[in-house]
Order: C-alpha cells, then structure tokens, then sequence
C-alpha cells in the first residue's frame, strides 16, 4: 500500500512519541528527572549549563525552590544556594534537556498531520477529529511534563503522563491506518471466528500489563531514592514481597500464550500467512519475555528498563493495528 501524505505524517509523529517514550523512559531509571529543576529553562538558562559555575544562582528565584520543596514535604530552609549547586548533576541535566528536545518533534509532526487531516474532514469526519484528538494529547502531555518538574516527580502524576502517551499511541495508530481512503485488511482463506476475540483479548491484556508495570515502576524509582547507595540486585526481594510485582511477573505468561495462539490461528487461516506486523508483535513478546527473565533472576540494569519499557510502547501500537485490520467479516482469498 502506498501512504498518503497524511500517512507519513502520523507515522512520523508516532515514531517520534515512541522515541521519545524510551528517551523518557532512560530519564526516568537514571533519576535524572530533576535535572532541570525550572521550566521551560533549565537552571535559569535557555541551554542548559554543563559545570554549576555556569549557573547565576542570583537570577533563581529561590523562594519558589523553596515552596515546591514545602509541597513536598522537605524543610523549605533546606533549600539554600549551596544545596542547590551540591544538587547540580550535569549528565542529569543534560539527559534531561534531550528528553525535552526530543518533545519537539511529536508538536511539529502533530500538528503538521492536523493540518494534512483537513482533506479528510468530510470524506473520513473520524480521522480529522482523531488528528485533533492527537494533538490535543500531545498538548496535554507537553503540560504534564511541566507539572512532572512542579510536582517533584509526584508517582500519580508520572503514571498519568505514561497513560496519555499510551492512549496517544492507539490515537495515532489509528490515525495511520485509516488516514488512506482504502484501509489495509487482512484477507482469509479459511474462515476463522477466533481471529478478532484473540486479538482484543490479546490487546486488552497488554493494557492490563502496562498498568502494572507503571505502579511497579513508582516502586522502583522509591527504591533508587530509599535505596540510593545500595546495589541494585537488592530490589528484586523487596519488590517479590508485594502483589502487584508477582502479578505482574505471573500475568506475563498470559501474553505470551495468547500471541501464540493469535499467531498461529494468522499463520493457517491467513493468506499468505502471518503478516510483518505479526512477526513483529512475536518477536516483541518473546524478547519481552526475555527481559523480565533477566530483571528477575538476574539483576534489574538500567538498559533492560529502558527496552523493556519501550518495547512495551511498540508492541501496543502493533497489536492495536493487528486488530484494525481484521475485517468484522473475515475477507476471502477467492
């Protein structure tokens, strides 16, 4: 199928937000969340300092420092010049700077795909308005990453960020598939009534997976801060003491049966078999697989994080378009 402008547009920017989710998410395991403590600059500065002598710690308005630091429960006459530059961290400033950057993409692609989306406002009314909803999101989670800095890396409001990024995933997914006058379907040589219910279950499940992995990922950032000079293979025995952990780590084996038996039942009833996007979701899962094993068993590094949670972010956008393309009516080779 040949893409249409608008296709390449979305594509585009949800390439750029599933970047961005693993830069994010790098951000996030290194602690380096804070290391712009001011929005939109960082440390008073446009671009952000590399050495705290660089800082004109006169021209920070310390008073605010001090009242986000009361709203989260430290002495606000904690707070003085000298904590602050004994707080500056340039890799964290840096690490967090980039992850801003990489924000800026996702606003220009969106909103040049809202403005492609106006050819289908009459013809495809659902695209435009999805294309608006798009943009609306990534506006409302450009302000959530400023509320993430006032908040201090408030868990809830973190977990609300990643949850508008997955609902902007399935947006833009859609938005990709049927931003084409004749959107791709699956074509079946042999009729099969399980191919669509093992597709949403095997949707709704990931949904499922990726909210609890949020909550355990709050735990994991309270433990780099509880836990700041332990080694990280100590974690795993506090996180096996709770629910949602082992929930989560069981819950796993559950996905993976159901990608199975999805791919197999695409892999017979198909034509021309499993398709690149099914290959794909496999591969994703049984790596995922992989790297669950190797936090459990072995040791929780900071790189398996990072894919683990961005894969994570691939794998519901390919999933939610495996289930787009299965026709209500299962289409026929002859």
């Amino acid at each position: 199928m040949k893409f249409t402008l608008y296709q390449k547009l979305t594509l585009a920017t949800l390439v750029s937000v599933l970047f961005l989710i693993f830069v994010g998410a790098t951000v996030r395991v290194t602690g380096a969340g804070m290391g712009c403590p001011d929005w939109p600059t960082c440390w008073g500065l446009l671009i952000p300092p590399t050495h705290v002598e660089e800082v004109d710690f006169s021209k920070l308005d310390l008073k605010k420092f001090q009242r986000d630091a009361q709203r989260h429960g430290r002495d606000p006459e904690s707070i003085t010049v000298e904590s602050l530059k004994s707080e500056f961290n340039p890799r964290h400033v840096w690490t967090e700077f980039i992850n801003r950057l990489c924000s800026m993409p996702v606003g220009f692609f969106s909103l040049a795909s809202f403005i492609s989306a106006f050819s289908f406002r009459k013809r495809r009314p659902a695209v435009f308005w999805l294309s608006f909803g798009s943009l609306l999101l990534v506006l409302t989670n450009a302000l959530m990453g400023a509320r993430i800095v006032h908040s201090g890396l408030s868990p809830g409001v973190i977990t609300t960020h990643l949850a508008l990024a997955m609902l902007l995933i399935c947006n833009l997914s859609y938005c990709v598939w049927a931003g084409n006058d004749k959107p791709d379907r699956l074509i079946f040589h042999r009729h099969s009534k399980a191919a669509f219910p093992v597709a949403i279950s095997l949707l709704a499940v990931i949904v499922l997976e990726g909210i609890t992995g949020a909550q355990i990922r709050e735990m994991t950032d309270e433990l780099l801060k509880s836990h700041l000079n332990s080694p990280r293979e100590t974690w795993i025995h506090e996180l096996e003491s709770t629910f949602i952990y082992l929930f989560h780590r069981s819950f796993s084996w559950t996905i993976l049966i159901l990608t199975v038996t999805a791919f197999l039942i695409a892999r017979k009833t198909q034509k021309g078999g499993a398709t690149v996007i099914q290959h794909a979701v496999l591969g994703i899962v049984l790596s995922q697989m992989i790297l669950g094993l190797i936090m459990a068993q072995i040791h929780i590094y900071s790189w398996v994080q990072v894919l683990h949670v961005g894969l994570a972010a691939i794998l519901l956008s390919l999933v939610f378009l495996w289930l787009l393309m299965i026709p209500k009516v299962p289409r026929n080779s002859d």
